[in-house]
């Protein structure tokens, strides 16, 4: 069975980033299910994470900031109008 191939990552980490980010999650893996993985298996589990999970975190932290953003705008916009002369 021939396995399809996969999508790039829409989010990428720099390479220290990425490093650290495998180690953790080798060590998670280690301590937590007692599954002792090699770098290629936990570079591929971090893989989907970037593919599947991270744009779901992504796109919320940019709502996020879309709607504080829209807060502030608002507040300065009530600010600029109490400003007015009559």
């Amino acid at each position: 069975m021939g396995r399809a191939k996969a999508r790039a990552p829409i989010l990428t980490l720099a390479p220290e980033q990425e490093r650290e980010a495998l180690d953790t999650l080798q060590r998670f893996l280690e301590d937590r299910f007692e599954l002792q993985l090699g770098s290629f298996e936990v570079a591929e589990v971090l893989e989907v994470f970037a593919r599947e999970v991270a744009p779901h975190y992504y796109n919320r932290a940019v709502a996020d900031v879309q709607l504080h953003l829209k807060e502030r705008f608002d507040a300065i916009e009530s600010d600029l109008w109490a400003l007015e002369k009559n």
